[in-house]
């Protein structure tokens, strides 16, 4: 008997994001189902929004009533369905999430990127807390054991400062306009929540190969 193949995953995702937010708790347990290992690459959205996507900022200036209504029960629903609670939109919205998309990866070497960015969401979406200010970030940090002053010096390291920049631009060159942004084997891309089923779909296919 041999092992399943196992495809490369590969989720580019902003904690600014509430479908990201979505994403991130499903996509672990679509994980943990089919075997396989997700490589998450923190980026800038703001960065792909700015240079490939400006029609976010159009869209967020003069919303259409009905469908920002149903966009916000669709959320609700798949919160509902995730056992997640999200409170949309937070009193600070869109946050500055450079601070935290560096903590992220700072702290994977030291396998705590998944922790920290799961307690940044939950903060943001689950407890209306502005994760970008200091105080929040250093609260979150001792939540999952890791230093504040450590952090903090560790994310204005010049070189982390250039992972994210380069990651942003590198999900932009791969056709990337926004977050979460998955790739299955480098190639094959996948967009938004709602598109798991998809990759559930695309992973299976490969298993059965």
């Amino acid at each position: 008997m041999t092992d399943r193949p196992t495809a490369e995953i590969e989720c580019f995702f902003d904690c600014s994001s509430p479908w990201t937010y979505l994403c991130f708790h499903n996509l672990q347990s679509l994980a943990s189902q089919t075997g396989v290992q997700v490589r998450w690459r923190p980026f800038l959205v703001g960065g792909v929004f700015n240079t490939v996507n400006p029609s976010v900022y159009a869209s967020r200036d003069n919303p259409v009533p009905a469908k920002a209504a149903y966009q916000l029960k669709n959320m609700q629903d798949w919160a509902q369905l995730a056992g997640l609670k999200i409170s949309f939109p937070p009193s600070v919205f869109p946050v500055n999430s450079v601070k935290v998309m560096r903590g992220c990866l700072w702290l994977e070497p030291q396998h705590k990127l998944s922790a920290f960015a799961r307690a940044a969401f939950d903060a943001y979406f689950g407890q209306d807390r502005d994760i970008s200010r200091d105080e929040v970030l250093g609260d979150l940090c001792r939540q999952i054991g890791i230093d504040p002053e450590a952090f903090f010096a560790g994310i204005a390291d010049p070189m982390i400062k250039d992972r994210l920049r380069a990651n942003t631009d590198e999900l932009i060159a791969r056709g990337g306009f926004g977050s979460p942004t998955i790739f299955i084997d480098q190639t094959d891309m996948y967009f938004g929540n709602d598109s798991l089923p998809l990759v559930r779909a695309a992973i299976l296919r490969r298993q059965a190969r």
